[in-house]
């Protein structure tokens, strides 16, 4: 249990705040580059409690400026789009991806008021599919050579969808393993083989049990966690018998970040991104270590239930997120279909849009969401004192954090570390780019 002042310390984010300013230091998924397919170059976003434009030029580069006209504060977001810049419809002022002022044409001839105005911009990265975006001051963070960076375009898709609740207890779902027993319980084992794509449907490593099975019948996990460079290493064991052991090794990246294995060949990067104090996005990567991805069947997968263009998903609070009490009896633990996603935002979004911290009783299978607590308070104690904090990166540090190995498979009782670190060898082995990197 918390206090409603940590609760309110950990989970505002607006301008001013100190958890926003530490947000503000390190780079925020602001897009996906699939948004910009064949529609307009211009879209409308907000991060942080704040509101930006995107654009792209027509040399497909990005570039993010505050909302608003610095003439008399016209929303950009609804300019027009002209030769790769961005018009004003307001009195034509005209800006570049960089924020530079091109055109003032309502001032007289001559006029050389466009020299000296600057819109604020701010620095842009794309990444496997994602637009990150630097809200911060100072020199931007280095990203870390992990395998959703490094891995080739062809062996990684993104994607998104909007969540009714904070970033924090979004965020929070993803360090919790013990859940997976209960919240994705299904009754019936569906083909595997048919499973692409599909979280806990699919078979672990060096196994043909299914993972739907496994979850169903050993609820009971061991968990450890430990301090990483990166953030946080949690492990979780399923003890199947005196001879074999499930595993799953998934990792929380500071600051609002994780690392989990999809199935035996995938894994998936995903991050939380505050809107404002009540909504969020998560972005994903995912990123295959075997054949390149199937981006067309991946993505046609999630649009069934979190629509382009804003991504907000079909199940909500308005219609109890598509809970049928008769699937509930027969199908699925939580009667409310067969996707993931929707399980894991009904346990977001349900406690309310910011949950009162005040009321759990945390037990041991919460040590993950404790220790990463504790590394936020600490790192939000450190940005207000104008330190630096963890994962707040020089390229020497960068280049030296890899993986983060996120592996799921059955090894020998007693030994799974061993097993671990053997299998993700293996796995980085068989990978045309793993290998090609190392």
């Amino acid at each position: 249990m918390i206090s409603a002042e940590q609760n309110e310390l950990m989970t505002r984010v607006g301008p001013g705040t100190p958890a926003g300013k530490l947000l503000r230091n390190y780079w925020q998924p602001v897009a996906l580059v699939d948004e910009f397919d064949g529609a307009r170059d211009v879209k409308a976003v907000q991060v942080l409690g704040e509101k930006f434009v995107l654009l792209r030029n027509k040399d497909k580069k990005f570039g993010l400026l505050d909302r608003h006209c610095p003439h008399r504060q016209a929303d950009l977001a609804y300019g027009r789009w002209e030769d790769g810049n961005l018009r004003c419809v307001f009195h034509g002022w005209l800006f570049d991806v960089n924020g530079r002022c091109l055109q003032t044409p309502a001032e007289p001839a001559g006029s050389r008021l466009c020299e000296h105005i600057r819109q604020r911009s701010y620095p842009v990265s794309v990444r496997s599919g994602i637009v990150f975006a630097w809200l911060g001051e100072g020199e931007p963070s280095a990203f870390p050579h992990f395998d959703c960076f490094t891995a080739p375009d062809a062996y990684t898709f993104a994607f998104k969808g909007y969540w009714d609740c904070n970033w924090l207890q979004a965020l929070e779902v993803g360090i919790d393993p013990s859940h997976a027993s209960y919240l994705h319980r299904y009754f019936e084992d569906e083909d595997t083989a048919a499973s692409y794509g599909r979280q806990f449907r699919g078979t672990p490593s060096d196994s043909a049990l299914p993972i739907s099975k496994l979850l169903r019948e050993h609820d009971r996990p061991e968990i450890t966690v430990a301090r990483t460079d990166y953030g946080m290493r949690l492990v979780t064991l399923r003890r199947i018998d005196d001879g074999q052991t499930h595993g799953r090794s998934t990792h929380l990246v500071f600051p609002q970040a994780f690392v989990i294995p999809m199935n035996a060949e995938m894994t998936i990067s995903q991050w939380h991104v505050p809107v404002d104090d009540t909504g969020c996005y998560w972005y994903s990567i995912f990123t295959s270590f075997t054949a390149p991805v199937d981006k067309k069947t991946m993505r046609e997968q999630r649009l069934k239930t979190y629509p382009a263009p804003d991504y907000r998903p079909i199940f909500n609070r308005e219609n109890g997120w598509g809970f049928d009490a008769e699937q509930q009896r027969k199908a699925t633990y939580t009667g409310m279909g067969f996707d993931i996603n929707i399980h894991d935002q009904f346990a977001c979004e349900s406690p309310g849009r910011i949950a009162d911290r005040t009321r759990e009783n945390l037990g041991s299978s919460d040590k993950g969401i404790v220790l990463y607590r504790r590394l936020l308070m600490d790192a939000i104690q450190k940005s207000q004192r104008g330190e630096k904090t963890l994962m707040m990166l020089d390229a020497a540090q960068a280049s030296a954090l890899t993986g983060p190995p996120a592996v799921d498979g059955i090894g020998p009782t007693g030994k799974w570390d061993e097993y671990y670190a053997d299998a993700d060898a293996a796995r980085r082995r068989r990978a045309p780019w793993a290998a090609k990197a190392a």
